[in-house]
Formats: C-alpha cells, sequence, structure tokens
C-alpha cells in the first residue's frame, strides 16, 4: 500500500506552506504530494491569502523535490482548454523527470466558476467535454514526433498540431479518473485511465465503486491493469486527547471523522487501510487539512506508513 498526501490549498495555504508539506512528504517517505484544483474557499475559513495555481504551484514544486510523484486530485476540465493543458502538465512532467500524474474530472463548484468569469455548463456537457479533453491529452502526448495530431468534437478541434511538448513520461503521465458515478464514470475510467480513484466514501461504498469499474473494464475488453486507491480525511492522535485537539483544528468532530474517514488512532488507522487494501485498493490518498501540523506527517509516517 502507498500512502500519497493530499492538500486542500485553496482554504488558506502559501506557496511557502504547500512546499514545507511537499519537503515533509518527500523527507518522511511517503509516495506522493497531491493537491485540489479550486479557486475559492470551502467552509468556515477565510482562504488567505487566496488560491494558488495547481500547475504553477507543481512546476516549482518539481524543482524542489526529486523522489515524490506529484499531481492533481483532480484538475477540472472546465478550468483550462486541453491543447494549453497539454502543454502545462507535460512541461511540469518534464521539469519533475517524469514524477507527474495528472488527476482529470469534470469540475462541480459552481461558486469558483461565477467568482472568476469561468463558464459552468450543465453536467451532461462536463461530461461531454471531459471526454473530448481525455481524448485530445492522450491524443497529443501519444502522436510521435515529427507528425501532428488533428481532432474534430463537437467542444474542442485541433488542426495539424505539432502535439510538442512531449512528456518525460513515453505515452504521458498517468491519468486518474475519479468518483462513484455508476455510468459515466466507470465508461470513462475502463478507456482512458491509469487508476480510478474513491473519494470520501465508506469502504463498503468504495468497493462497490470499484466493481463497477472492474466491470466497465471487462466490458470494454480492457486488458491493461487499472490501480484502484482511495482517498480519506485524515486525523490522527496517539490518545483521545491529541486526535480531539486535531479534529478541532479542521472544525470536524471525532466521531464524524471516525465514521466517514480515516481517524483515530495509529492502530485504527492502520486496519482501516487494511480493509481498503482487501478490497484492492492500492493507494491511499490521506487528506490533510491543518497544512501546518508538520508533526501530524511526522505521526503518520512514523506510525502508520511503516505499518501498511
Amino acid at each position: 500500500m502507498r500512502l500519497r498526501i493530499f492538500t486542500e490549498p485553496q482554504q488558506g495555504a502559501s506557496y511557502e506552506t504547500q512546499l514545507a508539506v511537499a519537503k515533509a512528504t518527500e523527507d518522511l517517505g511517503f509516495d506522493a504530494y497531491f493537491r485540489s484544483d479550486h479557486f475559492v474557499k470551502m467552509g468556515d475559513v477565510t482562504g488567505e491569502p487566496g488560491p494558488t495555481d495547481s500547475w504553477i504551484t507543481l512546476g516549482a514544486l518539481a524543482r524542489e523535490t526529486s523522489r515524490i510523484r506529484l499531481g492533481t486530485l483532480v484538475t477540472a476540465a472546465t478550468f483550462r482548454y486541453p491543447g494549453p493543458l497539454a502543454i502545462s502538465v507535460a512541461q511540469v512532467d518534464r521539469m519533475s523527470g517524469g514524477r507527474v500524474d495528472l488527476g482529470l474530472g469534470t469540475g462541480w463548484f459552481e461558486e469558483e466558476h461565477t467568482a472568476y468569469g469561468i463558464p459552468f455548463p450543465s453536467l451532461g456537457e462536463r461530461f461531454a467535454r471531459l471526454e473530448e479533453q481525455l481524448e485530445i491529452l492522450t491524443g497529443l502526448w501519444g502522436t510521435p514526433s515529427g507528425e501532428t495530431y488533428t481532432f474534430s468534437g463537437e467542444h474542442y478541434t485541433l488542426n495539424e498540431s505539432p502535439a510538442l511538448p512531449k512528456p518525460a513520461q513515453a505515452g504521458g503521465p498517468p491519468i486518474i479518473i475519479g468518483g462513484i458515478g455508476a455510468k459515466r464514470t466507470p465508461r470513462l475510467a475502463a478507456r482512458y485511465a491509469d487508476e480510478y480513484n474513491v473519494p470520501f466514501h465508506q469502504v463498503e461504498d468504495t468497493g462497490a465503486a470499484f466493481d463497477r469499474v472492474r466491470a466497465a473494464c471487462s466490458e470494454a475488453g480492457r486488458t491493461k491493469p487499472l490501480v484502484c486507491s482511495a482517498a480519506q480525511v485524515v486525523c490522527c492522535g496517539r490518545d483521545e486527547a491529541e486526535l480531539r485537539r486535531r479534529a478541532d483544528a479542521i472544525g470536524r468532530q471525532v466521531p464524524e471523522l471516525r465514521e466517514n474517514g480515516l481517524a483515530g488512532t495509529p492502530g485504527e488507522l492502520v486496519d482501516k487501510i487494511g480493509r481498503f487494501a482487501e478490497l484492492g485498493a492500492e493507494r491511499i490518498y490521506l487528506q490533510v487539512l491543518d497544512m501546518h501540523d508538520l508533526e501530524h506527517l511526522e505521526l503518520l509516517a512514523a506510525e502508520v506508513l511503516s505499518k501498511v
């Protein structure tokens, strides 16, 4: 089981704070540093100093780290045209020496779209745009050097693109598709994803979602292995007092966190991660909501990472 650190910088984190977490992620032995791709805070926080662009940030972190993988969970297809997105992700992949994963989704948070003048179409159109973006990204990255790429869809058209730059990883960075949709998500994951992620759901629901995607892969005749993963908010304490202190810091209640996330003593976390592993999960994304509590990461590394 690989453990990845997953952050929500729109809740209030400067680049310097993200850098400190990424460096701790690397130094403590975690597999990856991931971040959300949002422009507006959620819940009862100020969000100051304000949002940071995910791919600009990851490009900087690519030069400040040497081992961990870097990525988004997930980039919103509504935020960027597919051609420029392919360029940005390929550049960061080269800057990192081939350590990038791309999580891509429809986009869902209408408020951030209206706040920054980004169109927010219907869910059906967002899925259609996501599918075209996945086709374009994989097409651009997979086009042989010296050849061009052309695509004509309902929402995007590319004509004889030079399909440059090429990512460091042959064929492009691994693509992560997440969610628990019953039909469209499994179909897209079966066709395009290297990894399928279930975010913030209980163990039983996660297993059912894994099964739907496996069935979609079988129906599509897919033979390439698909990594299954889960994302869970994390809150760990050596005792109840430490656990409650960390829960209070992120505005959550301990019983609710125990039910809906990875919360409790290190032993409790190890046991619950084991339940996800029994379902076939190979990676767990630990959503760290207090990015200033580096001692939390140290505890997770010493008492959880070492035992899963």
